[in-house]
């Protein structure tokens, strides 16, 4: 079944729901962002990683959500620039990019408890505790961030590297607290494990979906699903070396299931941002870190100022 891959022309898409592959029982797979806010994909090179974000990346260029990446190898992210809000292509500017996000989650999180309003006679489900309990005129834009390789941020040759703790604890802010400000994140990388360095295993703790294409050690497999499924982790060792895009996703419950992405290309990926570059946001915490291609920017709601 997984052999050929021809999604369906029409999906279940809607607002931060997108699909991104087929399972092997024919059913389409999706990647819901308020369901599963945050996820982490695993893959060796070659093993069709890159066109899964690809994948990602066109179906999200059509949807009215901001795009946000981190790419310290400088070649996965830049060509789609005019359809992102901020791109930053080294470390240092993504420890100051990640730390504009977490300020700006907080003026999100001002707003919401300005609109909360709590009294002894309104109902509950009035009372706002996320951004989609906001009205619309004050309702944030939603935001994904993608980081292409999450060992170029995390490894450091020193031994107490100032900059690296400031994007981890960056990233660990995000990750616990990010989804009721509508900010996501897509974490991308070979290996995710605790040579990583200190907070890895924190940070991967918070990252509820997870995915792993073909790997070259069951070791690098056990990262993801080992506190999920022994036989999570079986699957994606048998993915053979010809089926790339093939990968395997699982689930807290300890589910999992054997999916494969359509093979998206650059041109395609490229294609979609050029097309709705009109719908990126222009968002005033990220204004320095905009590509020089953005054109056209939308003004994205204003959030209160943190305390």
């Amino acid at each position: 079944m997984l052999k050929r891959v021809q999604m369906p022309a029409r999906s279940g898409r809607s607002l931060l729901r997108i699909p991104i592959a087929l399972v092997e029982d024919g059913t389409v797979h999706y990647r819901d962002y308020r369901e599963v806010p945050h996820s982490i994909t695993v893959g060796a090179t070659q093993s069709g990683k890159s066109v899964t974000q690809r994948t990602v990346i066109k179906e999200l260029a059509a949807q009215p959500v901001a795009l946000v990446g981190i790419d310290c190898k400088k070649i996965e992210l830049g060509p789609f620039a005019r359809r992102f809000s901020a791109i930053a292509d080294n470390p240092d500017d993504a420890a100051n990019l990640l730390e504009a996000l977490v300020a700006r989650m907080a003026g999100i999180y001002d707003t919401i408890r300005q609109e909360q309003r709590i009294s002894s006679d309104m109902p509950d489900v009035e009372i706002a505790a996320n951004i989609w309990d906001l009205p619309e005129a004050l309702r944030p834009v939603p935001i994904v961030v993608t980081i292409d390789e999450i060992a170029e941020l995390a490894l450091s040759t020193k031994r107490h590297d100032p900059r690296r703790d400031r994007i981890i604890t960056a990233l660990i802010r995000l990750a616990q607290l990010g989804r009721a400000a509508g900010i996501f994140l897509d974490i991308y990388g070979q290996r995710f494990g605790s040579e990583l360095g200190d907070g890895i295993t924190m940070l991967r703790a918070q990252l509820t979906g997870r995915m792993v294409h073909r790997v070259n050690d069951e070791s690098s497999a056990k990262m993801a699903f080992g506190d999920i499924s022994p036989h999570a982790v079986f699957a994606a060792t048998q993915i053979p070396n010809n089926r790339r895009g093939m990968a395997v996703v699982g689930y807290s419950t300890g589910e999992w299931v054997r999916i494969r992405t359509p093979h998206t290309s650059m041109r395609q990926a490229v294609a979609a941002c050029n097309r709705h570059a009109h719908l990126t946001p222009d968002i005033p915490e990220l204004a320095h870190f905009r590509p020089s291609a953005h054109l056209a920017p939308v003004k994205a709601p204003a959030v209160a100022e943190a305390a």
